[in-house]
């Protein structure tokens, strides 16, 4: 089936403070939060304690610019198949209330404003980073995979990643084992975290011939493959306890939070072999209770490590 859209809808005037509010829905913010869950503790490891506040909020405002960024490209080279799909009929582009002109203004101007601000207020290396997490969601995912592989999230999901890298850079202006540990573990969450929601809304996806998983393979494919992707995730974790080293808060955390992902995956997987009713949204909520445990307790285990 072809995605049947209209490839222009005109903008509607509105009210300053709707306007607003539109721009700033076109940064996807819920993914922002999930993104912030991830920097600032990984910044509270690099310094064994607590970081400079300022900079701390500068990285946390740098690395919002650039995740918005990339959520108002998305937007903008999406907004074909997001005019055909359920779950995103009422964004900003669909409704008319931001132009397709004033999307791609607004997306170029975070993009360049999040690697100036980080480069001025941390350092030129956190700034690369930003830049190179905008041209992978953008570039490699957005424009590259999404429509053409099954493969998509997976490589593509990459560019979550970087917000691990930017919040240790901005500390230490260098890059150890430990982030990429941590940014591995992101890598691995990103495919379990997603596929369940692709499985809810596999129609949609089928509707606009956007190959995710769940639309060319079976459920009991996909199932498994969450089951494997969180089973990797979750021991990564477990592999930071040597690395940094962690104590007891992280650990104890990484083993339960894990345990429990795990739990909800095996469940998934168990039904769609069973064929039975599956509640992947389950498993989609779970994985983001989850990772922000695992961050939270990546925070707060130096703070008061035994």
């Amino acid at each position: 089936m072809k995605v049947v859209a209209k490839t222009h809808v005109e903008s509607i005037r509105l009210p300053l403070g709707k306007k607003a509010k539109a721009f700033v829905a076109l940064t996807k913010p819920r993914v922002i939060e999930l993104l912030l869950v991830t920097t600032a503790p990984v910044m509270i490891l690099a310094q064994n304690g607590i970081p400079n506040l300022w900079l701390v909020l500068a990285t946390l405002i740098g690395g919002s610019l650039s995740a918005g960024s990339a959520g108002a490209f998305n937007c903008y080279i999406d907004r074909d198949i997001d005019r055909v799909m359920e779950r995103t009929k009422g964004r900003p582009l669909v409704t008319g209330e931001i132009s397709e002109k004033e999307a791609l203004v607004f997306a170029w101007l975070l993009g360049i404003g999040s690697i100036v601000w980080l480069a001025a207020t941390t350092n030129v290396l956190a700034a690369g980073l930003s830049a190179t997490a905008i041209f992978f969601y953008v570039v490699v995912y957005t424009l590259w995979l999404k429509r053409r592989t099954a493969q998509n999230i997976i490589w593509g999901g990459i560019a979550g990643c970087f917000p691990v890298l930017i919040g240790w850079a901005a500390v230490t202006g260098s890059l150890t084992w430990a982030p990429f540990i941590l940014f591995s573990v992101v890598f691995l969450w990103t495919p379990p975290h997603y596929w369940p929601l692709s499985m809810r809304y596999r129609d949609d996806y089928a509707a606009v011939n956007v190959p995710m998983l769940a639309v060319v393979r079976g459920r009991r494919v996909v199932g498994l493959q969450i089951v494997l992707y969180a089973w990797a995730a979750v021991v990564c974790s477990l592999l930071l306890i040597a690395v940094a080293p962690m104590g007891i808060i992280y650990t104890v955390t990484a083993i339960g939070a894990g345990g429990w992902f795990l739990v909800e995956a095996h469940r998934l997987y168990g039904a769609a072999i069973r064929g039975q009713v599956l509640k992947p949204m389950r498993v989609f909520h779970t994985s983001i209770s989850y990772l922000t445990l695992l961050f939270v307790a990546v925070g707060v285990d130096p703070l008061l490590r035994f």
